[in-house]
């Protein structure tokens, strides 16, 4: 297996600010993990290679965009379901994506163009914020900004190179997007928050005002800052539930359901699961051998990325997978999740040989997949499989109590 063969990216969609620029990891699961049939509120997803054809571990979904308040609509499958990002970001055609619909800018006061810079742990997406309704299953969101991935938006404003990570502007190339889109749907509501209605140096720049090619940094109210779009949805908006089936060897596919909503219908209720509240830094707590780290839980990391050689005993792969484990057997761990509130569950997880398992041309699914991340844990889509992992997002009351909070 090569690069070109299969995307082995660590670590794509880690939220931008909200998330505090994260990272999150996993294992099995004993408890009953049914996947919800169809409804209202149930949107098929699939673990597959993905529109390009070779991505390893991502869970993707399809979405309805339309123009605003009109029938001019478009159906984009391809969209990778993100649990640790916030919004909804289309890969345009000029990008190498498959968005063309004729969606109008969001504006500044004096009608310039806003432009996001999204920094992922990856790379970063960079385009126009435009204005959209959604509808996904049954569920619609209005007038919701989302952010056009597409480099001939604007010239990269060197403010957002400052964040080292590479643009990710289309499908082609080691660090393109490989997808069509990023379907954030992680515990907060917008992708900035506060921090991006401040000037000065207080904001951290994410938003820009464009003049021509020229772009800088401006200050975005909240409710014009790229949204997650399941708290705008009329009903079913607290959160989501991510279900994938176990698979305790390499598969060509999976498939599962992303149910929206915590406890408002009777196919989503809270059961058999233990709550994690979530703390200012979007984080909860993973002890392993006898030491905490901060961790977080993210469907848009493709391995579970935790540590480093020296605290897991495991060797890096050569180049050019020299992001994952290549351990010369599979090696087992079991790890103590922990948050406030006394909230505790023993996790078991089994990481492989990287190289081996990329062998397989016909695998895409892996869920022994294990890679680098010094000093936190990253608990990616591997720990999905077998999991209905709830999401709860910030503000919004649940059965559970309020979010945000994780819960599996």
């Amino acid at each position: 297996m090569t690069m070109i063969a299969k995307l082995c990216m660590p670590a794509l969609a880690t939220s931008v600010i909200a998330a505090a620029f994260l990272n999150a990891c996993g294992g099995s699961s004993t408890k009953p993990n049914a996947i919800a049939a169809p409804a209202s509120n149930v949107q098929a997803i699939a673990v597959n290679s993905g529109p390009a054809n070779d991505y390893v571990n991502g869970a993707f979904t399809s979405v309805k965009v339309c123009v605003p308040s009109s029938s001019n609509c478009q159906v984009i499958d391809g969209i990778l379901v993100d649990t640790g990002s916030y919004g909804l970001r289309l890969l345009s055609s000029t990008g190498g994506g498959a968005l063309t619909l004729p969606l109008v800018n969001q504006t500044s006061s004096n009608g310039s163009p806003i432009g996001e810079c999204a920094p992922f742990v990856s790379g970063l997406t960079w385009g126009r914020v435009a204005t959209v309704d959604i509808t996904i299953s049954g569920e619609k969101a209005s007038g919701i900004p989302v952010q056009v991935i597409d480099g001939s938006f604007a010239a990269l404003p060197s403010e957002c190179t400052r964040f080292g990570v590479p643009e990710q502007e289309t499908l082609t190339g080691p660090n393109g997007l490989r997808a069509n889109g990023i379907l954030g749907v992680g515990p907060l509501v917008q992708d900035c928050g506060t921090p991006c209605t401040h000037t000065g140096s207080g904001n951290p720049g994410l938003y820009y005002v464009c003049a021509g090619t020229t772009c800088t940094v401006t200050t975005v109210a909240l409710a014009q800052q790229v949204q997650n779009p399941v708290a705008a949805f009329a009903t079913d908006n607290n959160g989501v539930i991510v279900q994938l089936p176990s698979t305790s060897t390499p598969a060509s596919s999976l498939t599962g359901a992303l149910v929206f909503g915590i406890g408002t219908q009777t196919n989503n209720a809270v059961n058999n699961v233990t709550v994690f509240p979530i703390n200012s830094n979007i984080e909860f707590n993973t002890a392993l051998s006898g030491q905490t780290y901060p961790a977080f839980v993210d469907s848009g990391s493709n391995a579970y990325f935790f540590l480093d050689s020296s605290k897991t005993s495991l060797p890096d792969c050569p180049d050019p997978n020299a992001s994952f484990y290549c351990p010369g057997s599979n090696t087992s761990f079991s790890a103590n999740t922990s948050a406030s509130g006394g909230s505790s569950e023993t996790v078991k997880f089994t990481i492989g040989n990287a190289d081996s398992m990329f062998s397989d041309s016909t695998a895409f699914v892996f869920p022994a997949l294990g890679g680098s991340n010094p000093g936190i844990f990253d608990w990616g889509l591997p720990f999905f499989f077998g999991r209905n992992i709830y999401t709860a997002i910030s503000g919004k009351s649940t059965p559970s109590g309020q979010g945000p909070y994780w819960a599996f």
